[in-house]
C-alpha cells in the first residue's frame, strides 16, 4: 500500500473561508468570483456559494432557518441581496452603524457574539464618490431612484457635506418615506420632487446619481433625456453591466465627469471581504478582477479560475 505524504505545514495552516450570497435570480452574480479570487491573493482556501431563493422561499422563516443552518453547517458569513435585505434585520442579533442607518443589511457575519449585519452598499458607494469626485461639499445633489439601492446611495449622502439633496421616483410615495428616513439621520436638506421637476433640478445640481435600473443590459436606455446636463455637473450610475451605460458615455461625451458602477460594487465586495476575513483587501486588484469580468461576462469560477482571469488581457487588449 502507498500512503500520500502529508500536507506541508504551511498549507496546512492556510485559513478556510467558506461565504453564501442569498438572494433570488444570484447564480449568475460576480460577487463570489469577486470573492474567490481575492482569497487566493491572501493564500486562504475560499469557497463562495450562491443560495438561490425561489419566489416563494423569501419569508421570514424560511430565511431565518437558512441562517442557523449556514452557521451550523460552518459559514463564516453570507451576503444579502434582494428581496430580502430588509426581512433579514428582525432576524439578526446585532447591527453595525451603516445597517442601523439604511435599515437593511447586505452582509451578515457569524460572531462569538451571534450573528450581526452590516451594510457595505452605503460604505461602498462612500468609497467609490471619494475616489471619483473627492471629498469636497457638494450644493444640490439629484438622486433618481429610492428603492433598495437608492437607500443605501441617500445614506452615503446624508454623511457627506451636501447642502440639499433631490430625492426623485416614479412611486412618490417611497420617495417620500425615505426622505423621512434620510431626515431622522439629521440631514434637514432632503426633499422629494415629481420626475416633471426634473429639468429645473438638473439646472442647478452639482452631482445626479442614477439609482435606477435603466442602463442595465435589461433596461437599456438613459433614466432621462441627457440633454438635460450642463457642464458643470458631475454624474454617477451605479449600474455596472455594463460599466459604461449609455447614460455615462453621453455625459462623457460632453465633456462631464463620471463614476461608474464598478468603484461601488468593487468597495462594497471589498468591506465585505474584510468584514468576512479580517485582512486587508486589494481594493485595486479586487478593481481590474471585476472590470475584466463585466468586460468578458464570465459567468463564474466554475469556468474560470482565478489564475485565468487575473492574468487574463486588460480590457482594450487583444484577447
Amino acid at each position: 500500500m502507498t500512503l500520500t505524504e502529508p500536507p506541508k505545514a504551511a498549507n496546512a495552516r492556510r485559513p478556510s473561508v467558506l461565504i453564501g450570497l442569498i438572494g433570488e435570480g444570484v447564480k449568475p452574480s460576480l460577487t463570489p468570483p469577486m470573492h474567490e479570487f481575492e482569497g487566493a491573493r491572501h493564500d486562504m482556501h475560499y469557497v463562495y456559494r450562491t443560495i438561490d431563493l425561489a419566489l416563494a422561499e423569501g419569508t421570514p422563516e424560511h430565511l431565518d432557518m437558512l441562517l442557523h443552518a449556514a452557521r451550523r453547517l460552518g459559514f463564516n458569513g453570507l451576503n444579502i441581496t434582494h428581496p430580502v435585505k430588509q426581512a433579514v434585520v428582525p432576524l439578526l442579533n446585532g447591527l453595525s452603524d451603516s445597517a442601523k442607518a439604511v435599515g437593511a443589511v447586505n452582509t451578515v457575519v457569524f460572531t462569538d457574539e451571534g450573528m450581526i449585519g452590516h451594510n457595505t452598499d452605503v460604505t461602498g458607494f462612500t468609497a467609490a464618490m471619494t475616489d471619483a469626485f473627492g471629498a469636497e461639499p457638494l450644493g444640490r445633489v439629484v438622486l433618481l431612484g429610492t428603492g433598495g439601492a437608492g437607500s443605501a446611495v441617500a445614506t452615503a449622502l446624508a454623511q457627506r457635506p451636501v447642502a440639499d439633496l433631490v430625492l426623485i421616483d416614479q412611486v412618490e410615495e417611497r420617495a417620500m418615506a425615505l426622505a423621512a428616513q434620510i431626515s431622522a439621520l439629521g440631514m434637514s436638506a432632503v426633499r422629494t420632487v415629481g420626475l416633471a421637476d426634473l429639468a429645473r433640478e438638473l439646472a442647478g445640481a452639482d452631482l445626479v446619481v442614477n439609482a435606477t435600473p435603466v442602463g442595465m443590459a435589461a433596461h437599456p436606455g438613459t433614466p432621462f433625456d441627457v440633454s438635460l446636463l450642463h457642464g458643470d455637473i458631475r454624474v454617477a450610475d451605479i449600474v455596472y453591466r455594463p460599466a459604461d451605460t449609455p447614460l455615462l458615455e453621453a455625459a462623457r461625451a460632453r465633456g462631464i465627469r463620471t463614476m461608474s458602477g464598478l468603484g461601488m460594487a468593487m468597495h462594497q465586495a471589498a468591506d465585505a471581504f474584510e468584514i468576512f476575513t479580517g485582512r486587508r483587501a486589494d481594493r485595486a486588484a479586487m478593481l481590474a478582477d471585476l472590470d475584466r469580468l463585466v468586460a468578458a461576462e464570465a459567468p463564474g469560477p466554475e469556468d474560470a479560475t482565478p489564475e485565468e482571469v487575473l492574468h487574463a488581457p486588460e480590457r482594450g487588449e487583444n484577447r
